[in-house]
C-alpha cells in the first residue's frame, strides 16, 4: 500500500496528507475547493497550523504530495471531510456521501477505504457501505473498510497525530489490520482495534465527555457570579483532589468536535440523552449568559451609548479556526440588544466577520469595556498602560481568566472575571 488518495484538504485531511506524504507514501489530495487546490499546489496554506508551511513545502518539492478537485486510482482512501451539524441539531452526512461517492469509479479489489471524520455510530455501515457496494466488490473479502477517527487538538495536530493513541474499528478482522499497519507508519501511541460502529462510538463520547465536564464547570461559574465566589480558584483547589479533574469554563464551547459531536448521541437515541443535551444546552447558553453580563456591567457603570471591544473570534487560544466559535453568537446576541462593538482577532482576518478591525489599536479606540472572548498568548503580552490610553473607560472582562489580574489592576483597570464575584 504506497498510493493514498485523501478526501478532504481541511484542519485534519492536509496534515494527515503531509504526515503520511513525510512517511514514504505517494499522496494524492483532493478537495471541492479549486482555490484551496490551487494555493496547495503553490505551497501556500489557507488554514494555520504550526509547522504547517515547512511540512507542506517539503513533501510538494519532494514529489510526494499532489493536489486536484477528483481522486485517482489509489491502494488506500481516505475520507476525512467534514461532518457539521444542522440547524435541528442532526448530523449533516452530505459531505462523507460525497467524498465517498467520488472514490467509487476509482476503487479497486484489495483497496482500504478508511473514515477519519467523526460521525455518528453506524455512519459506515449504513452510509459508507451502501455507496461503497456500487464498486461491484464484496464488501467482505475484496474490499476493506474502517473508522479510525482522529484525536488532535489544533496547535499540536502533528505532535498528536504522532504520540496518541489510535483507535481503529474495521468491519471485519483483516480491515482493522491492514488500516493499523497503515497508521504504523507513523503513529508512536498504541493502536486499539475494534469493530467500526464501536470505533464511532468511543470518539463520539471522547468529546461528549469533555462536553459535560465544561457544561459543570459553566454551572459552577453562574453559580459563583451569584453567591461571592471565584469558580475559578475554587475549580482548581477541588481538583487538586486526587480523582477530580473539571475543566474550565468559559463563554461558550466551539470547534468542530465538542460543540458538535454530542449531538450525533443525542440524536440516535433521544429520550436517553438527557444529561448529554441538557449539557450541550448549557454550553451552548453561555455566549447568552456573556452577554447579560456586558449588559450588567454597563449598566453597573451607567455607561451611555458604550461601545465593547471584543477580543478573540477563534472558539481557542493561538490557531486560526472559528468553527462554531461562541464569539461570532456573542456578536449574534449584542446586535440584538444594539449594543455597539468591535472585534479583532490577530490569527483571523475574514471580511465576513462584521464590524472586525485588524489591529489593536483600532479595537481598543474610545471602547468602554474589553471583553477577551479567547485565550491567545499574545493578550498576555499587552501593556495594561498602553491599552488605558486608548479606551474611554478603564473595564476588562476575562471570560478566559488568562491575563495578569493584579497587572491590570495596578494600571487602573476595572477588572471583571467571568465566574467570580469576589473582584466585582
Amino acid at each position: 500500500m504506497e498510493k493514498l488518495c485523501v478526501i478532504g484538504l481541511g484542519y485534519i485531511g492536509l496534515p494527515t496528507s503531509i504526515m503520511f506524504a513525510k512517511h514514504g507514501f505517494q499522496v494524492h489530495g483532493v478537495d471541492v475547493n479549486q482555490q484551496v487546490i490551487e494555493k496547495l499546489t503553490n505551497k501556500e496554506l489557507h488554514i494555520e497550523e504550526p509547522g504547517l508551511q515547512e511540512a507542506l513545502e517539503e513533501v510538494v518539492d519532494a514529489g510526494k504530495l499532489t493536489f486536484a478537485k477528483t481522486p485517482v486510482e489509489s491502494d488506500v482512501f481516505i475520507v476525512a471531510v467534514p461532518s457539521p451539524i444542522t440547524e435541528e441539531k442532526t448530523a449533516n452526512l452530505d459531505y462523507v456521501r460525497a467524498g465517498t461517492e467520488a472514490i467509487v469509479p476509482f476503487v479497486k479489489k484489495g483497496d482500504l477505504v478508511i473514515l477519519e471524520s467523526t460521525v455518528p455510530p453506524r455512519t459506515v455501515e449504513d452510509v459508507m457501505m451502501p455507496i461503497l457496494e456500487k464498486t461491484g466488490l464484496n464488501l467482505n473479502e475484496e474490499l476493506y473498510i474502517a473508522h479510525s477517527p482522529e484525536r488532535v487538538i489544533p496547535g499540536k495536530i502533528f505532535q498528536e497525530l504522532e504520540e496518541n493513541d489510535r483507535i481503529v474499528g474495521g468491519i471485519n478482522e483483516k480491515s482493522s489490520e491492514l488500516t493499523k499497519q497503515l497508521y504504523k507508519s507513523f503513529v508512536k501511541g498504541d493502536i486499539h482495534l475494534t469493530d467500526a460502529t464501536t470505533a464511532e462510538m468511543v470518539k463520539v463520547i471522547e468529546n461528549t465527555y469533555r462536553d459535560v465536564n465544561i457544561a459543570f464547570a459553566n454551572e459552577l461559574a453562574k453559580i459563583s457570579d451569584k453567591i461571592g465566589v471565584n469558580a475559578w480558584e475554587a475549580i482548581k483547589l477541588a481538583n487538586y483532589h486526587p480523582r477530580v479533574n473539571i475543566h474550565q469554563p468559559g463563554p461558550g464551547v466551539g470547534g468542530h468536535c465538542i460543540a458538535v459531536d454530542p449531538w450525533f448521541l443525542a440524536e440516535l437515541q433521544p429520550d436517553l440523552a438527557n444529561m448529554i443535551t441538557l449539557a450541550r444546552n448549557t454550553n451552548d447558553g453561555m455566549p447568552a449568559y456573556t452577554v447579560e453580563r456586558i449588559q450588567q456591567i454597563i449598566e453597573e457603570h451607567n455607561l451611555v451609548q458604550p461601545t465593547v471591544a471584543l477580543l478573540g473570534l477563534s472558539f481557542k487560544g493561538n490557531v486560526d479556526d472559528m468553527r462554531e466559535s461562541p464569539s461570532l453568537t456573542i456578536m449574534e446576541h449584542l446586535n440584538r440588544k444594539n449594543i455597539d462593538y468591535k472585534v479583532f482577532d490577530p490569527h483571523i482576518k475574514d471580511v465576513r466577520v462584521p464590524h472586525q478591525v485588524l489591529q489593536l489599536d483600532e479595537v481598543i479606540q474610545d471602547a468602554d469595556i474589553a471583553v477577551i472572548l479567547t485565550d491567545h498568548k499574545v493578550f498576555q503580552t499587552y501593556d495594561p498602560n498602553e491599552v488605558k490610553q486608548f479606551m474611554k473607560e478603564s473595564i476588562i472582562f476575562d471570560t478566559k481568566n488568562c491575563i495578569d489580574e493584579a497587572a491590570w489592576r495596578d494600571a487602573g483597570f476595572n477588572y471583571i472575571r467571568l465566574g467570580d464575584a469576589k473582584n466585582r
